[in-house]
């Protein structure tokens, strides 16, 4: 079940009125502080850049258990011609969203987003306490960086009470677990992980 309360980033003041509003929904488990670097930033500087419009903040969905399930992007064109949303999906598009992601307006819901991702659940209160002691995240984090290569990109991790997840994204689910799959077998810290198919 769906907690329905949302963690806003502090919002913009709007230029002007009237403005073209669409709802970026993003199919990303992604902290709100990543979202803003990852998405909210580079959208915003496009838009303003371009002279199109702005981004107005973003809020964040949570499960119960406290994990992200998906995030939004509000964002405000000065008109909402067919050329300026073009324009708006084409830029989402190259910086890469996930599959499953959609535009919203008031007229309209637009699918966008070829990325899959793969979550990476680590057990953290079943292992040997020497492991703990002895393993480094930091050291797991750089080598799963650089075995997924330029390609694949790290969006974002969450702390639960039992485990801790760190996110990727890229063009193929099946190739990132190609890559990673020796490493996290070896690797005592991923004992008991968990490999997961995002979309």
């Amino acid at each position: 079940m769906i907690d329905m309360s949302l963690f806003k980033r502090s919002a913009k003041k709007k230029k002007a009125e009237p403005e073209y509003h669409i709802t970026l929904n993003i199919n990303a488990k992604i902290m709100p502080m990543d979202r803003g670097d990852v998405f909210e930033d580079p959208i915003d500087e496009f838009l303003q850049s371009s002279g199109l419009g702005e981004v107005d903040g973003g809020g964040t969905m949570m499960s119960e258990s406290g994990e992200i399930e998906n995030c939004d992007v509000e964002i405000y064109l000065h008109e909402g011609s067919d050329d300026n949303i073009g324009k708006l999906y084409d830029f989402i598009t190259d910086i890469g969203v996930p599959k499953g992601s959609f535009l919203v307006s008031e007229n309209d819901k637009k699918e966008i987003g070829e990325l899959e991702g793969l979550a990476l659940y680590l057990n953290g209160t079943d292992l040997d306490e020497e492991v703990y002691k002895t393993c480094d995240i930091n050291h797991l984090f750089s080598e799963l960086i650089k075995l997924l290569g330029e390609e694949y990109n790290y969006h974002s991790y969450w702390e639960g009470p039992e485990e801790t997840a760190l996110y990727f994204y890229g063009p193929s689910f099946d190739k990132m677990k190609e890559l990673i799959s020796k490493f996290v077998a070896e690797y005592p810290l991923c004992e008991k992980s968990r490999l997961v198919q995002l979309v």
